[in-house]
């Protein structure tokens, strides 16, 4: 019985990969580095930021840059925002509904700011479905590690046979697989169905509310 989806929010949940991608390209600029090609950025999608940096600019001396970079990030996060509004993909607000009201618990576990995840799930109108959200402050090791899922166990008190980790990219996999919970990658988001079984994942899927059909508690 699965008891538990513990979600990724940038390409599961919301389409935010023009805002991501923007956002670092800006920042790239102001902080004085080549600009990158959006495929290059969209690769780092799911990695803490200081990872992220490190994956596009392997000699960056963080210890000395990463303040300012985090500071010039949110700054330029917050501007685009604005004008460059991410969207839920479709049926999830459906499919959240559907699991609530069946009595899984749904939960976000994200390399973005506990902060932004919270404004956007509000914003967004999903908080209401999410129990729990763990954002890139709460674990010392994030994604590909199983951290932030074992954190969202011991939290709820689930264990790992008992829940679904589901994400867009192969670390989401990766950190599910390291807990020993069930995986499912969604094709929809950053990136496809090679990359997620490569990744392992027990399931792959092309649209949110599909879901619905595998879970052993809700079946169809």
């Amino acid at each position: 019985m699965i008891r538990l989806v513990i979600l990724d929010f940038d390409g599961t949940l919301a389409d935010t990969v023009e805002l991501i991608v923007k956002t670092n390209q800006e920042v790239q600029r102001r902080m004085h580095y080549p600009v990158c090609e959006p495929e290059r950025i969209i690769a780092t999608i799911g990695l803490p930021l200081a990872d992220g940096i490190q994956a596009m600019y392997p000699d960056v001396p963080l210890a000395q840059e990463l303040p300012q970079w985090v500071s010039v990030y949110r700054e330029v996060f917050e501007e685009l925002k604005k004008s460059i509004v991410p969207e839920v993909f479709p049926h999830v607000r459906e499919t959240l509904a559907e699991l609530t009201e069946k009595g899984v618990t749904c939960t976000v576990a994200s390399s973005r700011g506990r902060e932004s995840l919270n404004v956007f799930l509000q914003e967004m109108g999903l908080s209401r479905y999410i129990s729990y959200v763990l954002g890139a402050e709460d674990v010392t090791r994030a994604k590909p590690y199983p951290d932030p899922v074992l954190k969202t166990l011991e939290e709820l008190d689930i264990s790992a046979s008992e829940a679904i980790v589901v994400g867009d990219m192969p670390v989401d996999v990766q950190m599910g697989l390291g807990a020993g919970a069930f995986t499912c990658g969604v094709t929809y988001g950053n990136s496809g169905r090679e990359a997620l079984e490569a990744a392992g994942a027990h399931y792959v899927i092309d649209d949110f509310q599909n879901l619905l059909h595998f879970l052993p508690s809700l079946p169809r």
